[in-house]
């Protein structure tokens, strides 16, 4: 079992920035897992954000982030960041950390390990 803890939400101006962070505790071997930030706002489905493989030179971001949003990771320390940066107020959603062993995949049904969800919301 990987057991993820998310940190780091809040309340933030638009343009403002936030840095979420991600931390697993787990019997595995966190660095052989991929990790990745989802995000999912009322009413909506819930939608990949960024994703980055175990070895660190593999990342994608989603469109609407692209540009805005840093994912990144330390291994060391297994934890996963999102550093968010001119956020909009579409941005606003309850953002997960999940994990899975393996390489990246975009698809939400494939990633094993959940965490609890932090709440961004970005006023206008």
């Amino acid at each position: 079992q990987v057991q993820l803890v998310e940190s780091g939400g809040g309340l933030v101006q638009a343009g403002g920035s936030l840095r979420l962070s991600c931390t697993a505790a787990s019997g595995q071997t966190f660095s052989i897992y991929t990790m990745a930030w989802f995000r999912q706002a009322p009413g909506k489905e819930r939608e990949i954000v960024a994703t980055i493989n175990w070895s660190v030179d593999w990342t994608y971001y989603a469109d609407s982030v692209q540009g805005r949003f840093t994912i990144s990771r330390d291994n060391a320390k297994n934890t996963v960041y999102l550093q968010m940066n001119s956020l909009k107020p579409e941005d606003t959603a309850v953002y997960y950390c999940a994990s899975r062993p393996g390489q990246p995949v975009l698809d939400s049904r494939g990633y094993n390990y959940w965490g609890q969800g932090t709440q961004v919301t970005v006023s206008s």
